[in-house]
C-alpha cells in the first residue's frame, strides 16, 4: 500500500494538482513549507483552531491578505500519507458550492499540509454546541438552507461525481459555514472511490460515534448509504439542537433518533424543536427536516432514501413524496423501530478526543473522530 502523493494526486487525465484547465474553476497551486509557515507565524499555538488524530488545524493569512486554515499532519507515517493523498486528490476532482475547496497543498520532506479558505463561522457542531452555541447564530432560515446545501453537497458526491465518493465521516463538526453561514462539507481524508457498479467497498471502520450506520459499524460495509444515515443524524442535530448520542447515565445512552421517533408519531414536532430558536421556526420545514432525519437513519439501508431524493424532500418540491413520507409505517404509532445503534458502536471503535476539543473547535477537522479499531 506504499502509494505516495506523487501519484496519488494526480488528476484523472494524468496532471498533477496544480492548474485547473479551464480557466472558470479556481485554481489551487502547491505552497512552500516557507509560505506556511509565513502564513501561520511558524505554526504558532496561538493560530491553532483545533487538533484531532491526523493532527492540527491552523489558522493563517497569505501575503495578500486572504486568510487560510492549514491542515498540518501530526507525524509523517505511510497511513498519515495515504489519508493526505486521497483528501488532496479527491478534493482535486471535486469543485460544488457546498463543498469546501482546496486552495493548495504542501509535500516537502515529511511535512504534508494541505491548505483550504479559513471559514470564520467554524462549524455546525461549533454553532450548536461549541464555542458559538451561546450566540445563536442559527437562525431557522440559516438553518434550513445549511441542510439543504450541505444536502447537495453530498448528492453530488454520490451521483455526479467520478467515480463516485463516499465521505464516511458526515459530521456536524465536518460541515463549515463561511462568513454568509453558507455550508461547505469537509474533511475528505477518510473517503471512498467507489468502482463503477460496485454496491459498497468493504474496508475497515472510520467514522465518529453516534453517526455510523450500523451496517457500517458492525461489518465494515461502506456505501452511499452509510453517509445518508449520518446526514439523517445531523438533520436531527440541526433541527433540535442535541447531540447524536445523549447520556442519561455512566451505562445508558439514548441516540437522537430513538429520542425523535416517539414524539414524531405523536405528532409532537414542536417538542424537537431547539429550545434556542424560541418557536421562531417554519414548522412544515421542522417537520420536514425532522421526518427526513428519521428515514435517513433507519436501521435498514435499503429503507434509506438516497441523497437525491433527500435533496428534494428537504425543498418541499413533491408533495406527493412527503405525503408518502409521512404516512411511512415508520411514523405509525404501534410501529416497532429497531434503535440504529444495534450493538453499540464503541463495540467497534474506540473514541479519541483532545482534552482542548471543547476549547479550541476544529475548522476543518474534529477530536471526535475515531481512527479505525486496529
Amino acid at each position: 500500500m506504499g502509494w505516495g502523493w506523487s501519484s496519488c494526486c494526480k488528476r484523472s487525465d494524468g496532471a498533477e494538482p496544480g492548474r485547473r484547465k479551464k480557466k472558470k474553476d479556481t485554481t489551487w497551486r502547491i505552497f512552500s513549507l516557507k509560505e506556511l509557515q509565513s502564513a501561520t507565524n511558524n505554526f504558532n499555538y496561538d493560530n491553532k483552531l483545533g487538533e484531532g488524530g491526523f493532527g492540527s488545524v491552523y489558522w493563517g493569512q497569505l501575503w495578500d491578505g486572504s486568510q487560510i486554515a492549514v491542515k498540518r499532519l501530526k507525524s509523517w507515517s505511510n497511513k498519515a500519507e495515504r489519508e493526505f493523498a486521497v483528501e488532496v486528490e479527491i478534493l482535486a476532482r471535486v469543485r460544488h458550492k457546498s463543498l469546501l475547496s482546496l486552495r493548495g497543498y504542501c509535500a516537502e520532506g515529511q511535512e504534508r499540509l494541505i491548505v483550504y479558505d479559513y471559514m470564520p463561522n467554524l462549524s455546525i457542531h461549533s454553532q450548536l454546541h461549541g464555542q458559538h452555541a451561546a450566540e445563536c447564530n442559527l437562525s431557522w432560515e440559516r438553518r434550513m438552507k445549511i441542510a439543504v446545501d450541505s444536502a447537495e453537497g453530498i448528492a453530488y458526491l454520490h451521483h455526479y461525481a467520478t467515480p463516485h465518493i463516499i465521505h464516511r465521516d458526515v459530521k456536524a463538526s465536518n460541515v463549515l459555514l463561511d462568513s454568509n453561514f453558507q455550508a461547505r462539507v469537509a474533511d475528505f481524508g477518510f473517503a471512498k472511490l467507489i468502482p463503477d457498479g460496485a454496491t459498497h467497498v468493504t474496508t475497515k471502520v472510520k467514522g465518529t460515534l453516534g453517526y455510523l450506520a450500523p451496517e457500517y459499524a458492525m461489518l465494515g460495509k461502506a456505501s452511499e448509504s452509510c453517509d445518508v444515515f449520518s446526514f439523517g443524524i445531523m438533520l436531527l442535530e440541526l433541527a433540535s439542537g442535541k447531540k447524536p448520542v445523549e447520556k442519561l447515565n455512566p451505562t445508558t445512552k439514548k441516540t437522537i433518533t430513538e429520542w425523535a421517533l416517539p414524539l414524531v408519531r405523536d405528532k409532537k414536532f414542536k417538542e424537537i424543536a431547539d429550545p434556542k430558536l424560541k418557536d421562531s421556526f417554519v414548522e412544515d420545514e421542522l417537520k420536514r427536516m425532522v421526518l427526513v432525519g428519521i428515514a435517513c437513519s433507519q436501521d435498514k439501508p435499503e429503507q434509506r432514501p438516497i441523497m437525491s431524493e433527500v435533496v428534494e424532500l428537504l425543498k418541499g418540491e413533491s408533495t406527493e413524496k412527503l405525503s408518502n413520507l409521512e404516512n411511512d409505517d415508520l411514523f405509525k404509532p404501534d410501529s416497532s423501530f429497531q434503535s440504529s445503534s444495534g450493538p453499540d458502536s464503541s463495540d467497534c471503535v474506540t473514541e479519541e478526543r483532545s482534552p482542548k476539543a471543547d476549547a479550541i473547535e476544529e475548522a476543518v477537522d474534529s477530536s471526535e473522530t475515531v481512527p479505525s479499531a486496529r
